[in-house]
């Protein structure tokens, strides 16, 4: 078997730099795809954190003139990743986070900093300087879309292309920016190109030209051909449906390992979880919850967003506190529900919990010490969340939505018979949905040898990136074959 050199494009990776799971799923699928003869090299801007981590690597390419100020691109290697670079301090070097400035605005630059970003991807995607070419550009999300339209607008032998959507909602649409402004030809403003309803469209560009397209899923895949869920691109998308596969996300199981994971005080598996009930104490010590040990726990460890539900949990937390049960919560985003977790925590001391803000060690001890996780999105490319609750014995209760749907399997009578059963689902996307689902949770945790063989077979299931890195080593050969 040949080895397939592939350059994935990104604006984020973990442990480097994250906002969200597209960071997860960066940093962990080139470990999976190296035993299947795929080596990556991943292509991430020149951030503070990342030069920093990278140290004096060596230079392989200077730009004179890079989107309005010299570039140079650096290979090295930094936290189990080969990188490649994009040092350019005009458009990186900056305070604040990947896309937003200290005030939480977006940088007014974002469409030239991600440009550059393709730009250089496709450079380095062919190869210059005396750098050989790849076999495929992989290219994540709007921040990269890019990267296909340069590399067909150029013309000649290219590599071939791939662009994963992780989330549909985000696609980098630019009212007032040119073609020439991004260095494309003026051909590239056409319907079959960038522009996209009068503006370029950086997502749209890379679902029109890239020669595959996937999405984190199966059932977002088909979600987003359908007007409901295809955000104003399902028209093209089921133009392209012959090109367009859902393949599932993964997380990385070693990082994400209840047997092992350094960031909880007891360790367990699936075979052995009686030391869950020493994480169950830390989480409720840890977040000022009533030393309870009687009391279902259930957690949230998420964004705080319309998509993702929690204004949810709030209409459901009567059900919650009914049923004697209590709620550690994780997260931040709008403001609006930051300060209504906040009122509900301070009217139901020693009941509700909510920390504000991301804490990598509390996100761990809440998946290992709470008895259920609410993931009650009303989308879901995939999510990860629910993921790493199978792996950690936490029943997720999801929204019958996108990857949910197609990672959880619903503690139905039926399932529970033929031993199956891994969580809660619900649907539609309502309050009342979600309390149902609660009511029907805290009815099988009351019931604890059939709660026990939900939680022992949710952990047996492999979250892993192992089945699914074969799926996109398998995409990638037979794009190259083409």
């Amino acid at each position: 078997m040949s080895t397939l050199r592939v350059l994935a494009v990104a604006s984020e990776a973990y442990p480097l730099v994250k906002t969200g799971g597209l960071a997860d799923v960066v940093g962990a699928l080139p470990a999976a795809l190296a035993p299947l003869g795929v080596q990556v090299r991943t292509l991430l801007p020149g951030y503070p954190a990342i030069l920093r981590a990278i140290g004096a690597a060596p230079v392989a390419h200077a730009y004179a003139n890079c989107f309005g100020g010299a570039a140079t691109l650096r290979l090295a290697r930094a936290a189990g990743l080969d990188l490649a670079v994009l040092d350019a301090p005009h458009l990186y070097a900056r305070d604040g986070g990947p896309y937003l400035d200290a005030r939480g605005e977006e940088y007014g630059d974002n469409p030239l900093r991600f440009a550059a970003l393709a730009r250089a991807a496709a450079d380095l995607g062919r190869g210059f300087g005396g750098q050989a070419g790849f076999d495929v550009v992989h290219a994540h999300d709007w921040q990269a879309a890019l990267a296909p339209a340069y590399l067909h607008y150029d013309g000649g032998t290219r590599p071939a292309t791939v662009m994963t959507v992780h989330n549909l909602a985000f696609q980098g649409r630019f009212p007032g920016l040119t073609v020439d402004t991004l260095g494309l030809p003026w051909h590239a403003w056409a319907i079959d190109g960038v522009e996209y309803y009068g503006a370029i469209g950086y997502l749209k560009a890379g679902l029109a030209l890239a020669d595959r397209i996937t999405t984190v899923s199966p059932t977002y895949a088909r979600e987003i051909c359908t007007p409901e869920g295809g955000m104003g691109l399902d028209g093209l998308l089921r133009h392209r449906a012959q090109a367009l596969r859902g393949i599932l996300n993964g997380i990385d199981d070693t990082t994400w390992n209840p047997a092992t994971d350094p960031r909880i005080p007891a360790r367990f598996h699936a075979t052995r979880r009686t030391a869950r009930v020493r994480n169950r104490l830390a989480l409720r010590e840890r977040v000022g919850l009533a030393p309870r040990p009687e009391a279902p726990l259930f957690g949230v460890v998420s964004r705080f967003s319309w998509q993702k539900g929690l204004d949810l949990v709030l209409e459901a937390l009567p059900a919650i506190l009914a049923g004697g049960a209590q709620l550690a919560v994780l997260g931040s985003g709008e403001r609006a529900l930051e300060k209504a977790f906040a009122a509900v925590a301070n009217a139901h001391p020693g009941q509700v919990a909510v920390r504000l803000g991301y804490d990598e060690d509390l996100a761990h001890l809440v998946q290992a010490g709470s008895d259920a996780i609410l993931v009650p999105s009303r989308f879901e490319p995939c999510g990860l969340t629910q993921l790493c609750a199978l792996r950690y014995g936490a029943l997720p209760i999801v929204a019958r939505v996108g990857g949910l749907v197609d990672t959880v399997v619903d503690a139905s009578d039926a399932a529970q018979a033929d031993g199956t059963a891994t969580g809660f689902q619900f649907g539609p996307v309502t309050a009342a949905e979600l309390t149902r689902a609660i009511e029907r949770a805290l009815a099988l945790w009351h019931d604890p040898r059939r709660w026990r063989r939900v939680q022992a077979h949710a952990m047996t299931i492999d979250v892993s990136w192992r089945r699914s890195a074969a799926q996109y080593a398998e995409l990638y050969r037979e794009i190259v074959r083409r």
